[in-house]
């Protein structure tokens, strides 16, 4: 373990949402006709549209594995997972329902959720190749202390091929792209992400 990258306090956590405010806020503002962040543009209302869809979905298809569930009734000291992301995040809404079903398995793991633009400097002592990606999992000790491990902003599969579109689209626009790894999403079933985090855990756990 190391210390944390980011002084994060028990007042900082407090603003923090569970999952299920979370979802609930998200619902408020598509009914207010509004998202997180400075960007209030019709495209990210429709990317919070789609997400809380997606979410929806994940809360009634996406089941965690036998082998992830019996790690995680081993962990025996309590912890707090922080997810920064923002409303409109399409990957966020891919992985977070299942984040909260993993934490819910164990009564130790605390989950919050906190919005990146509202913390800048917390966001910061996260970014991934430097930038500010989205969602980005901190898991640490139930004193604030230490960070067990972190996660994001997606699976390793499609940060490869985030790369690749990059560096050479083959005549992909954007969208065709978000089409593509929303499909994959899909398909692969949380897979990925839990064979990430059983190795993450696992890495934890006292031999």
């Amino acid at each position: 373990m190391k210390s944390l990258r980011y002084p994060i306090t028990s007042e900082l956590l407090a603003g923090g949402f569970s999952y299920l405010q979370f979802v609930e806020f998200t619902e408020q503002l598509i009914q207010e006709n509004r998202t997180t962040g400075a960007n209030q543009s019709e495209e990210y209302l429709a990317y919070t549209r789609m997400s809380l869809q997606r979410m929806v979905r994940w809360n009634k298809t996406s089941k965690v594995s036998e082998a992830l569930e019996q790690l995680l009734l081993q962990v025996n000291q309590p912890q707090v997972w922080l997810v920064i992301t923002e409303a409109w995040c399409g990957d966020g809404a891919q992985s977070i329902p299942h984040f909260a079903k993993l934490a819910d398995l164990n009564p130790l793991i605390t989950l919050k959720i906190m919005f990146r633009d509202e913390h800048p400097e917390l966001m910061d002592a996260y970014l991934t190749n430097g930038n500010r990606s989205i969602p980005k999992l901190v898991a640490m000790t139930a004193d604030l202390k230490q960070e067990l491990f972190t996660w994001g902003p997606k699976p390793n599969y499609l940060l490869d091929l985030h790369a690749a579109f990059r560096q050479n689209p083959e005549g992909r626009s954007y969208s065709d792209f978000l089409e593509e790894v929303h499909l994959w999403y899909a398909k692969n079933k949380q897979k990925d992400l839990e064979s990430e985090i059983y190795s993450l855990i696992s890495s934890t756990l006292n031999p």
